[in-house]
């Protein structure tokens, strides 16, 4: 599949990105490969084969295992803040990550 210079521009303004000329170019090559290999992902007769909604493998080829729910008591207030590098009454202090 064909994807022209424009399109790419129109992709990186949309990603708010800026690419210098020899990177346009290889991001141009870059998107030609993934088209052109989604095309041929296209072309795959997948007639009959059902969706798939976990990739995991099972049976014989290794499984998923997941353990069954179980109601534990937790820790109490003094053993989860026992370690926390900086605490404020009875809470965990975090350096503000927003200004």
């Amino acid at each position: 599949m064909e994807i022209t210079r424009t399109e790419v521009l129109k992709i990186a303004e949309l990603a708010k990105l800026h690419f210098s000329e020899s990177e346009l170019d290889a991001f141009l090559v870059q998107f030609r490969r993934i088209l052109d290999y989604v095309a041929k992902l296209k072309e795959v007769n997948v007639a009959g084969i059902e969706p798939t909604s976990q990739v995991a493998l099972s049976g014989a080829h290794g499984s998923c295992h997941h353990r069954a729910d179980a109601t534990r008591s937790s820790l109490s207030l003094e053993e989860a803040l026992m370690n926390a590098p900086d605490r404020v009454e009875d809470h965990f202090a975090v350096p503000k990550v927003i200004g």
